[in-house]
């Protein structure tokens, strides 16, 4: 089992990263989240790591903080709630955030965030609510041959939000809103997503 990883960060195209260990590339999913944590490209960074083996695919996800990948964890295991949607709550929510959806019984705010309907809303949080405190305290793209993201924030900002999740018309939407001249395509997103759990 992989449990951490210590390497160079290579490429950073959210919501997906490269990182160089000792010469050997990972190739690592992470929650915006993470993203938001990592250093500039050719430093150093640790992360919280979770290998996920299936028949037809080894997955490895990573995690800026240890309570990130706990509450990952522990969402695998609620009926309905796969990987790539978990990886879109902790990129539309902090493990503190997601916690007070939970204890507030916000299902509106849940169902805005890809992949959960109110079902699933429903049964995250009968199941989660006895656990947040333990996690933390109160998706996803392949690197491949297709190249490249275009090195715009505004195009990267788009693609990631796409990826986790959100149609087009949708993610229009919400980049007109939130990008402002100077914006880095991270911050965009964090602004994109947090608008999205703040809505109405």
């Amino acid at each position: 089992m992989i449990g951490r990883l210590r390497g160079i960060l290579a490429v950073k195209q959210p919501p997906a990263l490269l990182l160089d260990v000792g010469g050997v590339g990972y190739e690592i999913e992470a929650p915006m989240s993470t993203f938001y944590e990592l250093p500039e490209l050719g430093r150093e960074v640790t992360l919280h790591t979770h290998l996920a083996i299936k028949e037809d695919a080894h997955s490895l996800y990573g995690f800026a903080k240890e309570a990130e990948r706990r509450l990952f964890r522990t969402l695998l295991k609620v009926s309905g709630v796969g990987a790539k949607t978990a990886l879109a709550i902790l990129s539309g929510a902090s493990v503190d955030d997601f916690a007070r959806l939970i204890q507030h019984a916000d299902i509106a705010a849940l169902q805005r965030i890809p992949g959960i309907g109110k079902k699933t809303a429903e049964r995250l949080i009968v199941e989660m609510r006895d656990k947040v405190d333990a996690v933390g305290g109160s998706a996803a793209a392949v690197l491949g041959a297709r190249g490249a993201v275009p090195n715009d924030p505004v195009t990267e900002a788009s693609v990631a939000l796409q990826t986790l999740g959100y149609k087009p018309a949708e993610v229009s939407k919400l980049v007109q809103a939130a990008a402002e001249p100077g914006d880095s395509a991270e911050t965009i997103i964090r602004k994109a997503l947090k608008s999205v759990l703040r809505a109405s």
